[in-house]
Formats: C-alpha cells, structure tokens, sequence
C-alpha cells in the first residue's frame, strides 16, 4: 500500500509544529490534557510487541485515536525529517489530525483504537 499521502500529512504536521515524535514524548503528552493534547497517535509497522502494547494501552486508557501503518519506522522517520527511526507520533492539533484521519481512511486503514472503546 502506498502510504505517501499519509506521510505528506504528517510532514505537515512538522511544519505546524504540531507532531509529536518518539514513545517516550507521546505517552507523556497522551497523560497532559494542556495545549499540547495529543488527537491522533500514528505507529510505525514494525514497532516491537512491547511498544506496540504500551502505545495501544495508554490510547485506550487516554480515549485517543491510533492507526498503525504498513510503512517502517525508517520511513516514518524520513516523513517527519528525522534520521534513524520513529515508531510513533502523536498529532497535537484536532483540524491537522482530521486531515490524516482523512488521509488514512482513504488508504482503507482501520484504526486499533477508536475513542469511546476502552476494549
């Protein structure tokens, strides 16, 4: 699956200023509910099982939206102008993250965690 629209909707995230990047960073700005509250969380599809579990478990527990995408953290990475890897990125804007909902939905993807679900 092409993910490019996707990733060119993140990346305008990142010139907003409002993308999130690394596990660490979006568990801690899933748990602030401030101006920086995160809207949509984007996982990479090779994140560990163990960052996979962390990530749905703190967005189901905070009610945010998650999709986890078929492209690998090398080139989530590249998307949001990062060398090395990024399995995560949380947008912290509620316009910017319809757009990529929009985005992922046209690329048929299902998100993991709905908000309202806490199954």
């Amino acid at each position: 699956m092409d993910d490019s629209r996707i990733l060119s909707a993140i990346g305008l995230c990142v010139k907003a200023h409002k993308l999130i990047v690394g596990t660490d960073l979006v568990c801690e700005g899933l748990r602030h509910q401030g101006p920086n509250r995160i809207f949509l969380v984007v996982e990479a599809g090779d994140t560990s099982p163990a960052t996979h579990k962390k990530i749905t478990d703190k967005c189901r527990y905070y009610n945010v939206c998650k999709f986890r995408l078929e492209t690998d953290a090398v080139g989530l990475a590249h998307a949001v102008g990062k060398s090395g890897s990024t399995g995560v990125v949380g947008i912290a804007d509620k316009s910017l993250s319809t757009v990529v909902n929009n985005a992922l939905e046209k690329q048929s993807y299902v998100p993991d965690v709905l908000p309202g679900n806490k199954n």
